[in-house]
């Protein structure tokens, strides 16, 4: 796997080589090895999610090899405290996030470039910014925060209205937590990510501290 100094020259051919080996990777696995990989990370998540009980938070819809699972939605909304939300992108033409609330499996419907989303009323784009809790996909995180999406930018515009006080993870497969990926200006750090065998992993901000949350430091096992 490549890697990509701090500082140096970054370009969109320097992503797109590490996505086309990442997506390979996942495509190698086995699908009972993700099945195992997304029981670990939901198990770490579901526990993060009680110990913060977040009265609103939002998370992607797992689809094909992304880490988490299908049933990844149901299962932190049954996470969550009674009356909290949980909000689910929707993706629209101009390929920016919308936002709608959870309703359950029945209420889920096949969408563009093979998502799935809420048939439920849009809540605008602005909805994530009231999110306590963040949970977002990427092909790969580096240790800076840096994630590398599949291209398109629109959880760079979904990132981008975060608070930096929100606390955003991401779920990844062993392996896709590497030192250093290609970066551009507009690419904006999460604050953590979650393996299979390193569960709960904070990374450092652009100051260099390490995150906290309501109920302390985050961190790996």
């Amino acid at each position: 796997m490549p890697e990509f100094a701090e500082g140096a020259e970054v370009t969109h051919d320097a992503k797109r080589t590490v996505r086309v080996e990442l997506l390979a990777r996942r495509r190698a696995l086995t699908e009972a090895g993700r099945r195992a990989a997304a029981a670990r990370v939901q198990a770490e998540l579901v526990a993060l999610v009680r110990r913060l009980r977040p009265a609103r938070m939002a998370t992607y819809a797992p689809v094909g090899s992304e880490p988490g699972g299908l049933d990844l939605p149901a299962v932190l909304a049954d996470a969550l405290p009674p009356g909290a939300e949980l909000l689910l992108p929707v993706l629209r033409d101009d390929l920016d996030l919308d936002w709608a609330a959870w309703v359950g499996p029945a209420a889920m419907v096949a969408a563009g470039r093979g998502t799935r989303e809420p048939d439920s009323p849009r809540l605008g784009v602005t909805a994530i910014t009231t999110a306590e809790l963040v949970v977002l996909p990427a092909l790969a995180v580096d240790r800076r925060g840096v994630r590398l999406g599949r291209g398109g930018g629109s959880y760079d515009r979904a990132l981008a209205r975060v608070p930096a006080t929100t606390l955003t993870v991401v779920p990844l497969y062993d392996g896709e937590l590497l030192d250093a990926l290609p970066a551009e200006p507009h690419d904006l750090p999460v604050r953590a990510v979650v393996t299979p065998t390193g569960g709960l992993h904070a990374l450092a901000t652009p100051s260099g501290v390490m995150p906290h949350t309501s109920a302390g430091r985050i961190g790996g096992r």
